[in-house]
């Protein structure tokens, strides 16, 4: 069954004008799905009950939904989204006093194979369409706001959930156009980020996108031997040329690249590491996100010491490379950056 979410304006003109109504209602279709988030077309009552009729016995605004919601002490919340073919992605929700930021994922589980992340312990399943990406979106901020009302105005985005977004380019970047729209979700790109464990030719592409959110890099080692045992991707796309991308990069006047450093204790915490990081990201405008480990039982890292990381970050700010510690969120219900995997256990 044809699911609307994630059609653009002039999709959904379209497939009302192929079953004989006027392209005008395809725009209020799009408008009520994006930006006022109705997923029952019976909500829509704009649309003549003829009309709704009609569009229930074709097709489905989506066919993603729920399957368990997990509550963090903290206020971070897990979703496990059930998709249309019975797979399952998830999202996750972090409450802040400024802004609320959701997680989503791009993929059903993860081809990089980085070994400190859980993800990457399910293989790939497959990629998510664009309107299975925005359903998250959706879902999450009806389940917090409630549907019918515009996007909160302090809402983040971060694709950082399952999956590596440039080996998903055309619906990731469908998804964040339909989202960024005015008449969609409305929410801006500079609201957006976009993490990538290092796809070299997606990073030229996306450089050149008009719509463009904020690019963070999963560096996470500054050699090339460690890099590859940590991400087996840089056999193919190598540090340095990594590093010749982002030099290559055009940042608007504000603009910074982002660099997750995941810390992992004994293995890239050094002083050493973090010298090396600062000669790695010299002249390139950018900050540093220092991320804690978040363990798990399948895998074989343990977090640094706060001390180190402290101490870790204290050496990049000397050298006038901005660094910040990542606080984690969610870790008692394995929602944390990289416990991603789709797990059903209860909480």
């Amino acid at each position: 069954m044809d699911q609307l979410i994630g059609k653009t304006e002039e999709e959904l003109c379209a497939l009302v004008e192929a079953i004989g109504e006027k392209p005008f209602r395809g725009r209020q279709i799009y408008h009520n799905i994006h930006q006022r988030r109705m997923l029952d077309f019976d909500q829509m009552t704009e649309l003549s009950k003829a009309l709704r009729d009609k569009l229930t016995a074709a097709a489905k605004v989506t066919e993603s939904q729920i399957a368990s919601v997990f509550h963090s002490t903290d206020g971070t919340r897990r979703y496990l989204i059930r998709l249309g073919d019975g797979l399952e992605s998830e999202a996750v929700f972090m409450p802040d006093e400024r802004r609320d930021t959701i997680c989503i994922s791009c993929q059903v589980g993860c081809a990089v194979g980085c070994k400190f992340c859980m993800t990457a312990q399910m293989g790939i399943k497959r990629n998510m369409t664009a309107g299975e990406i925005i359903s998250q979106v959706v879902i999450v901020l009806n389940e917090v706001y409630g549907a019918g009302n515009e996007t909160p105005h302090g809402t983040n985005l971060v694709f950082m959930g399952m999956g590596e977004s440039f080996l998903n380019y055309d619906e990731v970047m469908k998804s964040i156009r339909i989202m960024a729209d005015e008449k969609g979700l409305g929410i801006r790109p500079k609201r957006v980020t976009v993490s990538t464990s290092g796809i070299i030719p997606a990073i030229y592409q996306f450089a050149n996108e008009t719509v463009r959110p904020n690019l963070a890099i999963s560096l996470t080692a500054t050699t090339e031997a460690e890099r590859t045992d940590l991400m087996p991707l840089n056999r193919k796309y190598t540090l340095g040329e990594l590093i010749k991308a982002c030099r290559d990069y055009p940042l608007g006047e504000r603009e910074r690249l982002t660099f997750e450093y995941v810390m992992l204790e004994g293995i890239n915490d050094s002083d050493e590491d973090a010298r090396r990081l600062v000669r790695l990201l010299n002249g390139i405008r950018a900050k540093v996100n220092l991320i804690p480990h978040n363990p798990a039982p399948e895998l074989p890292y343990r977090a640094s010491s706060m001390e180190r990381i402290q101490a870790f970050q204290q050496i990049l700010i000397e050298k006038d490379l901005p660094a910040f510690i990542r606080r984690p969120r969610g870790q008692d219900i394995s929602a944390a950056c990289g416990q991603l995997a789709a797990r059903h256990e209860a909480v």
